[in-house]
């Protein structure tokens, strides 16, 4: 049972990939054409999720917002990760240990949000998708900082190493050839983690108002149409977006 759940949601992000790597090619419509003279129409062979306020086409943009939170959350737990390695490494896992602490006492999601919102609100399209994700990836290293700082406090104590610089091997070989193959087990795992918890904070900054600009969709600015029950009643295509998500955040679930 167990296996096929594994195989379930593979192939599920597998298949969302794919659209989101293609979606200029799949999507009917480039994502901000409008059609002004259908706004918010119901599910037709044209639209076939309807469109929104701007008569936009519904399809086309989940596909383009799929895409966004689909390829930039994992380059924000890229981010973080290296953020996270690099200072455990400076360190050797002594000085960082305090400041990490401290970063983990604060509730970093709303540190988060505090940061984006003193940005200005009509930053461009593209230029919002660098700061939300950057900043993400800049706000996220505290926690992975800390497994590494405590994995290389105890490579720092095994006998493997004392042996390496014993036998005269160069710290940067000792790092590369050994302490590397330990550390890269934990970085994938904590990259693991990450990812899931960024789609969700983009979702949870889009539905503020402080994620991805328009035009530009995204999962967390097309949720935001959630908070009018009258109109997800009238089109529950609305739907989609979360309905996607969960599934998503489900199958990296089953996965992990």
């Amino acid at each position: 049972m167990k296996k096929i759940l594994r195989s379930a949601a593979l192939a599920v992000l597998l298949a969302v990939l794919l659209c989101a790597l293609f979606a200029p090619a799949i999507a009917p419509y480039d994502y901000s054409r409008q059609f002004r003279d259908v706004p918010n129409a119901p599910a037709s062979h044209q639209f076939p999720m309807g469109t929104d306020d701007l008569g936009r086409d519904r399809l086309s943009r989940l596909l383009y917002a799929t895409r966004i939170s689909i390829f930039l959350a994992p380059a924000a737990a890229l981010i973080s990760i290296l953020i996270a390695l690099l200072l455990s490494a400076a360190s050797q896992g002594g000085a960082v240990s305090g400041f990490t602490t401290l970063c983990l006492s604060l509730p970093w999601i709303f540190l988060f949000i505090v940061l984006r919102s003193v940005l200005p609100l009509n930053t461009r399209p593209l230029a919002s998708i660098l700061i939300t994700f950057g900043l993400m990836g800049i706000a996220g290293w505290a926690w992975p900082a800390r497994i590494f700082t405590a994995s290389i406090r105890q490579m720092k104590q095994s006998g493997w190493l004392l042996q390496a610089r014993a036998s005269g091997i160069s710290n940067p070989r000792i790092a590369i050839a050994h302490a590397w193959p330990h550390l890269r087990a934990i970085a994938v795992a904590q990259f693991r983690i990450l990812v899931p918890a960024y789609i969700l904070s983009e979702a949870s900054l889009g539905l503020l108002g402080l994620g991805v600009a328009e035009p530009l969709p995204s999962w967390g600015n097309l949720l935001a149409e959630l908070q009018h029950p009258a109109r997800v009643h009238d089109n529950p295509w609305l739907l989609a977006p979360l309905a996607l998500l969960m599934m998503v955040m489900i199958s990296l679930e089953v996965l992990a």
